[in-house]
């Protein structure tokens, strides 16, 4: 029986919380859909009170813990810095936090600032946390602080498209194939992973953990269930945690009346913020996403062969070229006074330019054609491995063969934008238009890109030819010459 201070105390809260959620359930519909309620269905009882060492006991004997986060609530941030720590203390093996606040397309970001070569303000604003996530940032930077303290290294986890509840799926089955990469690359570390707390409902994220790493010994880690609370509130003492199964457990760190009165707050604070800048990633990503559909690319297959690896996490990052974050870009690049004319000179004609040594996507002004033709050049890129003309090459391409691959490229380019930007719906502005023309007059790529858009409508070839062309390896020596001068026996195009 719980004691009469505690009942009074739950009752007054019980009442507050009522005028809270009609509030918070107007704002935000998501509450009504299956994937949510799979989560509030599968967690309302407890099979008996934990202390703290028993507590403990469950996660010395982990190898994989995945902790649950009410993203709202600063608590739950601040309990996986302190579950780090215990880690550290109880367990002598490493430890590897993986987030899903940062998406894995951003991972070399996260490496910069893990590395000390980027600072607070920069990570922050490079992996678009307010942009993109929108929730704290400081709870969620002390507890990437603790982690350079107590951890081998940090994840990112996720990956788009967060705003869509009807394709979460996709990222649970993401999630699972990051962690099975961080165990390849971190056989003897404990991994802690810390998802928003609907994933941790048992068809979700555990289901695609138990498919991929059955040999884990999971622990799931929920945080302040409200049904559990609940049950709780009969206990004659203070709960600091539940096991709800033989591998769940259910710990309390603050109320439901707390809980949503920090999603309340998070809420007012995205209606009062109308003074963002202007965002181009989001558009940049969805033509992207038009071209990898149009071709039948799956952005999230896990394999390479018919389809690039993860394309969702090679994205580029978009940066706007007014910014002094573009010109910080250019500047630690080592890059020479003419190289870096020339990248400016080329942005200055198309208005939008994807630099495949960086791999970012530059917007001065927004072009559609212009983009549409850059957003296919980073899917060519990405089909190739992201290492054409890169920085990073490791393909030792022969220079011979470079003009070839520029020729292919640019032939991809042209027919990719003919499929998406039809000129008589989308009525390209007369710059758009000229710069198309001068550019096809002076270009045998885009030449050889007309055609096989000319033939792709007559019928003798196919989508899934054309994405066979966005995977061929024009990197490898002598590939591309071949391509290029023989490409009615290969692709069945008359020229």
């Amino acid at each position: 029986m719980a004691a009469p201070n505690q009942f009074r105390q739950d009752v007054v809260r019980t009442q507050a919380l009522a005028e809270i959620e009609p509030e918070i359930q107007a704002s935000d519909q998501t509450w009504r859909r299956r994937y949510l309620r799979d989560y509030h269905e599968a967690f309302r009882s407890y099979e008996k009170v934990l202390d703290l060492s028993a507590l403990e006991r469950l996660i010395a004997s982990a190898s994989l813990i995945l902790v649950g986060d009410y993203h709202a609530l600063p608590e739950c941030q601040t309990f996986v810095a302190d579950l780090m720590r215990t880690c550290a203390r109880i367990k002598h093996v490493p430890i590897v936090l993986a987030v899903e606040a940062i998406f894995s397309r951003d991972q070399h970001i996260l490496d910069e600032w893990w590395g000390g070569q980027i600072s607070e303000q920069e990570l922050r604003e490079r992996i678009r946390f307010d942009l993109d996530w929108g929730y704290e940032w400081t709870p969620f930077y002390e507890l990437l602080s603790t982690a350079r303290q107590h951890a081998e290294t940090v994840f990112g986890l996720d990956c788009m498209p967060r705003e869509d509840l009807r394709r979460i799926r996709i990222r649970d089955r993401h999630a699972a194939h990051k962690l099975v990469e961080i165990r390849e690359r971190h056989p003897g570390a404990v991994i802690i992973a810390f998802v928003g707390e609907s994933h941790l409902a048992p068809a979700h994220l555990p289901a695609q953990i138990k498919k991929h790493l059955s040999g884990e010994r999971r622990l799931t880690v929920l945080q302040n269930v409200d049904a559990i609370y609940a049950g709780t509130t009969r206990e004659e003492t203070h709960v600091p945690a539940v096991r709800v199964n033989e591998d769940t457990v259910c710990v309390f760190n603050s109320t439901p009346l707390e809980k949503y009165a920090s999603y309340r707050i998070c809420l007012d604070r995205w209606r009062e913020d109308t003074n963002k800048k202007v965002d181009f990633a989001p558009v940049v990503y969805n033509l992207i996403d038009r071209v990898a559909l149009a071709l039948g690319i799956d952005r999230y297959s896990s394999h390479n062969g018919t389809q690039p690896r993860f394309l969702v996490d090679s994205l580029p990052e978009v940066y706007d070229t007014g910014t002094s974050e573009f010109r910080t870009l250019l500047s630690r690049q080592n890059l020479s006074r003419e190289k870096i004319k020339r990248i400016l000179r080329r942005l200055n004609e198309r208005k939008c330019l994807y630099l495949p040594q960086f791999n970012v996507f530059a917007v001065e002004d927004w072009r559609f054609v212009a983009a549409t033709e850059e957003a296919a050049r980073f899917v060519h890129h990405a089909c190739q491995g992201l290492y054409l003309f890169s920085k990073n090459d490791k393909s030792e391409i022969r220079e011979q063969d470079r003009p070839h691959i520029e020729m292919a490229e640019e032939a991809l380019v042209d027919f990719a934008s003919h499929i998406l930007c039809r000129i008589e719906e989308v009525m390209p502005s007369e710059s758009e238009n000229t710069l198309r023309d001068s550019e096809l007059s002076m270009s045998p790529g885009r030449a050889l890109g007309a055609a096989l858009y000319q033939a792709y409508l007559q019928g003798p070839i196919s989508r899934q030819d054309i994405k066979r062309l966005f995977l061929f390896p024009v990197c490898q020596p002598g590939k591309a010459a071949e391509l290029c001068s023989q490409p009615s026996r290969r692709f069945r195009v008359v020229l």
